[in-house]
């Protein structure tokens, strides 16, 4: 007879992303992931299957998360400009200690398995394609609305909007300091 699981799934996707984000997948081990998410390997492999397939489902609820955020911001705010700019403060470690000073676990998913794990690779793919999707409506609702210059091209700001975000993101993991990614987002946001 099975047995029932004692525990939420979803709630265990999320400490599972928490774990992974700080340590990455390869600095991992099988016993980090059971101390971790306080389920015995029996557990883990009946529901998830191994660790990598842990790893995909937490990184999907991740992806899902992050996208209906932004695209919900988005979609609410009357002033493109204002939410694209809290788009980028919202990327930029508050102090040392800060969460956000692990970067992003997407960007860091991408830079450390994306180019020797094709399912991996695919994820970060359509990740970006619909960031840039959410971020092209976003510039051409601001065009339309007039906030936004009309010469640009949605599709190529949306690009270079996302591939900014990213960026910053890696290197506010690196530990550079509020200063400059607050000048390197006042630059970006300048093409608008």
């Amino acid at each position: 007879m099975a047995r029932t699981k004692e525990f939420d799934t979803d709630e265990v996707l999320s400490k599972a992303i928490n774990l992974f984000w700080d340590k990455g997948y390869n600095g991992c081990s099988m016993q980090d992931v059971v101390d971790g998410l306080g389920l015995s390997r029996s557990s883990i492999y009946e529901t998830f299957g191994d660790k990598r397939q842990l790893f995909l489902e937490a990184l999907k609820k991740y992806q899902y998360e992050g996208l209906k955020a932004l695209e919900e911001d988005i979609n609410t705010t009357s002033d493109i400009r204002q939410s694209l700019t809290k788009v980028f403060e919202s990327v930029i470690p508050q102090s040392q200690d800060s969460p956000l000073q692990k970067g992003c676990f997407m960007v860091n998913s991408a830079v450390e398995l994306a180019c020797q794990d094709p399912e991996i690779a695919e994820i970060v793919r359509v990740n970006r394609l619909e960031v840039e999707d959410i971020l092209c409506k976003a510039i051409e609702k601001g065009q339309q609305s007039g906030q936004l210059a009309s010469t640009l091209d949605p599709r190529s700001i949306a690009r270079f909007i996302y591939t900014s975000l990213s960026g910053i993101r890696v290197t506010a993991r690196s530990g550079t300091d509020r200063k400059t990614l607050e000048d390197i987002i006042c630059v970006t946001l300048s093409v608008l």
